[in-house]
């Protein structure tokens, strides 16, 4: 595609722009003119052709749209056409005039978010840090770190689930190579999951085995009368596929490193020991947070099923690539023992203590506000669910999760400020008011 870009021209419009009908102190007003949006532009622009290509949206629409998503958690499709008709959502993005149509499609910021890929979003996440608060080098840096699952979007893997799909993959693949197999087993499907739903019952559970087992065995004939009678050049297609196939049907209870989806391969199962959710299907996540700000420094994703210890080297790493600069103390729960210190970086893992400082107490006891955080980054900004695909889907998810969270925290603040402002001004004319009225007149309130 062709370098974006934005042609702004000094002549004004028949109507006022942008700028002179918004409330200049909305918290998005004030962020569009906090951000450095060349940044951006000057990083990004080595992604794009300067001789081919169609005309590609300007950096800066784009950018501010991943923010927009998930600062107000909706998704692609919804931040597009909100876009259209919110007239802070286009200021934010550099518009200078209200544009009623649509800025873009919404793959485009598919394409986009694998255009930058992971330096991109973390660029993004270094500057909201930014936007927070300028780092002192001088300060003494404490933070805190704790790890979650962050959920992809799959349904409650089983067995029969997977069986049921691989056999509805294989009639898909059949039907579009015009491949006529021996038995398409379509009634005799229907009928073995009609035995299926009484498997909780004490007549049904027998019945209920026997049909998961059958349902088995067709699954593994389609896809080897598949193997057997595609052409070389299409087993060449579906190749990767049917060894996902085969590796589903073939993996047994207690095994390691399960397939848990076909489209989301990927996914790991975790345990965290909760009450309410014994098993949660995704990728771990590291979540590092300034103690004294609470601002997100660092937010990574994990692939493997990996100890907590064994994140701290790339969670430490990447703080190092957002900040400039090393944590000086780092406070962790229980579930990190084993690293007392990485390069600079002290580990403070809880433990009985008799003699402990209280100031060092009292650091511990401040590391659980990383826990309110996580909630929130589940609940508001979407890591609840991750709905972007693949690995790289994983980790963009994270951080611009957090991403979000800090530039939302600046937002509210500038809000907060506002209406401590109005307060004082309420105040103040309350007391001009008292004062300038005679005694005898004065209000009772």
């Amino acid at each position: 595609m062709l370098t974006p870009t934005k042609k702004f021209s000094p002549q004004l419009g028949m109507f006022s722009g942008l700028s002179d009908l918004l409330d200049q102190r909305h918290p998005l007003y004030l962020l569009a003119h906090k951000i450095d949006w060349s940044v951006f532009e000057n990083a990004f622009k080595i992604y794009y052709s300067e001789k081919m290509g169609k005309p590609s949206k300007p950096i800066r629409l784009m950018v501010a749209l991943l923010i927009l998503k998930y600062v107000r958690d909706v998704s692609d499709e919804s931040v597009v056409e909100q876009w259209a008709e919110n007239l802070y959502y286009q200021y934010f993005s550099g518009e200078q005039h209200f544009q009623p149509t649509i800025p873009c499609v919404p793959t485009e910021l598919i394409a986009f978010r694998q255009r930058i890929g992971e330096a991109g979003v973390e660029l993004i996440l270094k500057e909201s840090i930014r936007v927070n608060e300028p780092l002192d080098n001088a300060t003494a840096s404490v933070v805190s770190l704790d790890t979650t699952v962050q959920e992809k979007n799959i349904t409650y893997p089983t067995d029969d689930k997977l069986y049921k799909k691989i056999i509805k993959k294989c009639w898909k693949i059949a039907d579009k190579e015009g491949i006529d197999l021996r038995q398409s087993y379509t009634r005799t499907v229907k009928k073995l999951s009609h035995q299926q739903r009484f498997k909780n019952t004490r007549n049904g559970a027998k019945d209920a085995r026997k049909a998961n087992k059958k349902i088995k065995v067709i699954a593994g004939r389609l896809v080897r009368e598949l193997a057997r009678k595609l052409s070389l050049d299409s087993l060449g297609i579906y190749l990767k596929d049917l060894k996902l196939y085969q590796r589903v049907l073939s993996q047994k209870r207690d095994d390691s490193n399960k397939i848990y989806s076909l489209h989301e391969p990927d996914v790991k199962c975790y345990s965290k020991g909760k009450e309410h959710k014994k098993f949660e299907f995704g990728s771990k996540v590291s979540i590092l947070v300034d103690q004294n700000t609470g601002i997100i420094m660092g937010a990574i994703n994990f692939t493997e099923t990996l100890h907590d210890s064994k994140t701290l080297p790339e969670a430490l790493e990447q703080y190092e690539r957002l900040t400039g600069k090393e944590a000086d103390d780092v406070f962790v729960d229980r579930g990190y023992k084993g690293m007392p210190q990485y390069k600079a970086s002290k580990i403070h893992v809880p433990k009985p203590d008799k003699s402990i400082s209280r100031a060092k107490r009292k650091k511990h006891s401040k590391r659980a506000a990383i826990e309110p955080v996580i909630g929130h980054l589940k609940t508001d900004y979407r890591l609840w669910r991750n709905y972007l695909k693949g690995i790289i889907g994983d980790l963009m998810n994270v951080i611009l999760s957090a991403a979000a969270m800090n530039f939302k925290r600046v937002m509210n603040l500038w809000r907060t400020e506002a209406n401590r402002r109005w307060q004082l001004i309420y105040a103040f004319c309350i007391f001009v008011f008292r004062n300038a009225l005679p005694k005898n007149l004065k209000p009772t309130f």
